[in-house]
């Protein structure tokens, strides 16, 4: 039960804040792919959909088959009103750390829009740098149709790159694991050490250069 204390001006201002938070305008969702693996890129998507172009079946990328994702990914691009597609790269990871990276990524993901957002809703709980208005939303990706596309975007794109990167070090298995630390791909490391694309900071990849270096 609200107080009764809460006075005239108090009420003024929270509508005040409600309707500068519920701006007009177009809508982007933005989410992200790659923060756990041990290599690769962090890559990020900003989509605006189009309320008069509805698509069907938006959901977390985590939970839909690659197949769907693939034709989802084709559908988003060519029904949304503008998508981009962004990356922070592993020299980048290294130097801010993958928190920063990624919102380096979502930020770049924003600025490549073809048409500016009046606000954004991001997957998660952190927000990057950005000039305009921005939520976060806990699992975003689940409720929110514009940050499920986003994170269709995101994710196909990056298992994309893992299976092109894979047929210049077929020996890791990039295009199978997607560069997470599956047991396949820490076995890999132990037998071949690290190729450029390894992010050296993250735990297991040090730990292997570490017991290969004399």
């Amino acid at each position: 039960m609200r107080s009764s204390n809460y006075s005239k001006a108090d009420q003024a201002a929270s509508q005040q804040a409600e309707l500068i938070w519920h701006v007009p305008g177009l809508v982007a969702g933005v989410d992200e792919a790659g923060r756990g693996p041990l290599a690769g890129p962090v890559v990020a998507a900003a989509v605006i959909l189009d309320d008069l172009n509805p698509i069907k079946g938006l959901a977390d990328s985590k939970i839909l088959t690659a197949l769907r994702r693939e034709k989802l990914f084709d559908e988003i691009r060519a029904k949304a009103l503008c998508c981009s597609i962004a990356e922070a790269s592993v020299e980048e990871i290294e130097q801010l750390n993958i928190l920063q990276a990624t919102l380096l990524a979502m930020r770049r993901a924003v600025e490549g829009l073809r048409l500016k957002p009046k606000k954004v809703l991001v997957d998660g709980n952190r927000l990057p740098v950005l000039d305009m208005l921005a939520e976060a939303i806990v699992k975003g990706d689940a409720t929110v149709p514009a940050i499920s596309a986003a994170s269709i975007l995101a994710k196909v794109y990056r298992d994309r790159w893992c299976t092109e990167y894979d047929r210049q070090f077929p020996q890791y298995g990039f295009a199978r694991h997607k560069g997470y630390g599956t047991a396949e791909h820490l076995a890999a490391l132990q037998a071949h050490g690290a190729c450029p694309q390894h992010r050296k900071t993250f735990r297991p990849v040090t730990e292997v250069l570490r017991e290969a270096s004399p």
